[in-house]
């Protein structure tokens, strides 16, 4: 599934997609999306995609480093 645009969606939407995409399934090793997010939960890091800021590859690369 591919990320809702923010500007063809809303903002429930696009909170609804980060839930269902970065689910913790409890296995960091295996996952890696807290090692990505830098430890913060992926609604909080994700937090200027899900407002309609920035498209979401934008704020996941701002995590990159």
């Amino acid at each position: 599934m591919r990320a809702p645009s923010i500007h063809d969606s809303s903002e429930e939407e696009r909170r609804e997609y980060v839930r269902t995409r970065y689910v913790c399934i409890s296995n960091c090793d295996l996952c890696g999306n807290c090692a990505l997010f830098h430890g913060k939960d992926p609604e909080y890091a994700l937090e200027d995609y899900i407002a309609g800021k920035d498209e979401l590859p934008a704020v996941v690369m701002r995590y990159r480093y």
